[in-house]
């Protein structure tokens, strides 16, 4: 049997499903580790952890919440209102924001704070790689996709050609700004430290690398480029 080439015109329902459920335990094992871990989460969760403690509010529950927030960015941005594509975020964003809290508390048990500072350094390192992998192949499935990294790509693809570490550091901004904010009240910072500028150098560039890399087959599907946009 001739092998299926896994492009924009080829992936199957069944190819399409397995594509995204590996990529939601991928991406909510890496960010589940990251907030365990404590030594810096990807920017979206780190800025999560930290109003979670301002405002003593369930992080699962205060992610859904950032979401519906960035889903009425994305409209805005997009200068229309697309129900599909604000029902696929939430489908997506619902049961992803509870394996976040479920994968940290599970890693919590695991007491992870007793091993080596360079061991968990190297495995706060790793959750972003895991982050990072988890994003480029959803976003290349494109069936549903969490708010934030729709955000990312939206503006990568109609404002920088395609360049995933540009949009990543632009789609950045928010979340620092709300970290910003909490710091200046509460003087502390959680889920901020060394894996954070991990992220915010090179999670971008990793995207992209998985792009390539990553089951390479698998090309960004459904996407209404404006004119000078390129993949």
């Amino acid at each position: 049997m001739k092998k299926q080439h896994l492009s924009a015109m080829h992936l199957s329902a069944t190819q399409s499903i397995s594509f995204l459920i590996l990529s939601i335990i991928l991406n909510a094992t890496g960010n589940g580790l990251t907030v365990s871990l404590n030594l810096g989460s990807a920017l979206w969760t780190a800025s999560g952890v930290n109003l979670s403690h301002l405002l003593h509010f369930n992080l699962k529950w205060l992610l859904i919440i950032y979401g519906v927030v960035v889903v009425i960015i994305n409209a805005v941005i997009l200068q229309k209102i697309e129900p599909r594509r604000i029902l696929n975020n939430f489908v997506f964003m619902v049961p992803f924001s509870y394996l976040v809290g479920v994968f940290a508390d599970t890693f919590d048990l695991l007491n992870l704070q007793r091993f080596d500072l360079v061991l968990r350094i190297l495995l706060d390192c790793f959750g972003i790689i895991l982050i990072a992998i988890a994003v480029s192949i959803y976003q290349r499935v494109n069936i549903l996709l969490h708010p934030n990294d729709d955000f990312m790509q939206i503006i990568r693809f109609r404002f920088f050609k395609g360049n995933a570490a540009i949009a990543m550091w632009v789609s950045f901004m928010p979340p620092l700004l709300v970290s910003l904010l909490c710091f200046l009240i509460t003087h502390q910072l959680y889920a901020i430290n060394i894996g954070t500028a991990f992220s915010l150098a090179l999670q971008g560039s990793i995207i992209g690398w998985a792009d390539i890399h990553i089951f390479p087959k698998l090309k960004h599907q459904g996407l209404h480029l404006p004119p000078n946009s390129a993949k």
